[in-house]
């Protein structure tokens, strides 16, 4: 087995995407999925270069490959990226089904460089009201209605 097409190797494309989005004035990060040992999406984080903060390096890929493949469903991919995932990233690769993810810095890494997502996670565990960002909750019985028609509905295709 070549070492491009191991763990290391993987890992190794990510970093490399990593540092080319900083040469090229994005953010430090990159990642690449792959599934039953190919390839099916690289890239790097894009927030500043296309004015999306969505725009991560995992979210990406995510979404590369699910276009590539034809499916939202990402079961059988592992996610390799140059950091650990923040929640946005983390949210999406669960949404994904990956089934695991390797990771290079940490998140305090990140955030010794001015990446702090710890007020994020603080933020999940306040009530909504009391986030710095507060949400309010109204005319709950008309949008309950979507989620009633949902669960009504027998041809509905379920994620």
């Amino acid at each position: 087995m070549r070492e491009k097409d191991t763990h290391a190797g993987y890992m190794k494309k990510a970093i490399s995407l990593a540092k080319k989005s900083v040469e090229k004035g994005g953010g430090p990060f990159g990642a690449v999925i792959v599934k039953e040992g190919v390839v099916i999406a690289q890239g790097a984080n894009c927030v500043t270069l296309n004015n999306d903060p969505t725009a991560h390096a995992e979210v990406s890929v995510i979404r590369k490959a699910c276009k590539k493949l034809g499916t939202f469903d990402l079961s059988g991919c592992v996610l390799y990226t140059s950091c650990e995932p923040c929640p946005m990233c983390l949210s999406a690769s669960y949404w994904a089904h990956i089934d695991k993810i390797y990771y290079g810095c940490t998140k305090e890494d990140a955030k010794n460089i001015g990446f702090d997502d710890s007020f994020i996670y603080d933020q999940i565990n306040l009530k909504p009201e009391k986030r710095s960002i507060p949400a309010v909750n109204i005319l709950h019985d008309q949008a309950i209605e979507a989620f009633r028609m949902w669960d009504n509905k027998d041809d509905k295709v379920e994620y």
